[in-house]
């Protein structure tokens, strides 16, 4: 592993019952590595147990980004759908488990929140984000693969499912203009201003009812996980493809994909 996988990794910061994550790789865009979603997890576990934690704030260093997606030097190892299989449920279940915090949580995006970075922003309750920011999943440009049914799912509930199809189907990133006009944004604020909106707002949350803060997010958890059924095909059929091996290959060399539909 090169020394700039190695670097990355997710600070925590405890203070007066607010918790800050901080996605700290930023000379990567925060872009994750297999170490880095472990300490997500760890942390996220950790809070799990810790009556003391009222709200959790998620952010990326450097403020250029949120998370710019997972490290795509990581995916030249995989040689089969299987291994796309594999991935999307180690990725799911360290989404799956933010998704059952139990305290508010809300993510404070920079910049580019893209790919796995946008699935952990959707998997936060609240998001605010600067004026520049930009949000998508687009892989149909890059890589050829594809996201958990899971995470369609939450993006769709979200975003509302025209505006999923333009970022999966036609690699459009959305602007935090039209996000915030859609819901998926609580606030924009500008980048001098975005960590007093973000302390307004965990401040805000941490003052009301926790019980019915958490059964309502799991009531609403509850509802798009109904509308997910199970889909490994579709992840074995777009891993397994010869356009993800060209589109891994293509991303490393900064070159444009040959796609075939293979």
């Amino acid at each position: 592993m090169t020394d700039i996988l190695a670097s990355g990794t997710v600070d925590l910061v405890i203070w007066q019952g607010v918790a800050t994550v901080t996605f700290n790789r930023p000379q990567a865009r925060n872009a994750m590595t297999w170490a880095m979603y472990q300490q997500l997890c760890e942390h996220c576990q950790g809070f799990m147990t810790d009556p003391g934690v009222r709200a959790v704030v998620f952010r990326g260093a450097g403020g250029q980004a949120f998370v710019a997606g997972t490290d795509i030097d990581q995916f030249k190892t995989f040689t089969t759908g299987d291994d796309g299989v594999a991935y999307e449920a180690q990725i799911e279940a360290c989404i799956e488990l933010l998704c059952s915090l139990p305290m508010p949580t809300v993510a404070l995006i920079e910049g580019w929140a893209v790919g796995g970075g946008l699935a952990i922003a959707t998997a936060c309750d609240f998001r605010l984000a600067t004026p520049g920011s930009q949000l998508g999943v687009p892989i149909a440009k890059t890589l050829g693969n594809c996201l958990s049914v899971a995470n369609v799912a939450r993006l769709s509930a979200a975003f509302g499912p025209q505006r999923v199809k333009r970022m999966l189907m036609l690699a459009e990133m959305i602007g935090a203009d039209e996000a915030l006009s859609c819901g998926y944004l609580h606030q924009l604020a500008e980048p001098s201003d975005i960590d007093a909106a973000t302390s307004a707002l965990v401040q805000r949350l941490t003052t009301l009812a926790p019980v019915t803060q958490q059964v309502s997010k799991q009531a609403l958890k509850r509802l798009v996980q109904h509308s997910a059924p199970e889909a490994e095909d579709l992840i074995r059929q777009a891993y397994g493809s010869e356009d993800f091996r060209e589109g891994v290959s293509a991303f490393v060399a900064k070159r444009k994909p040959l796609w075939k539909g293979l």
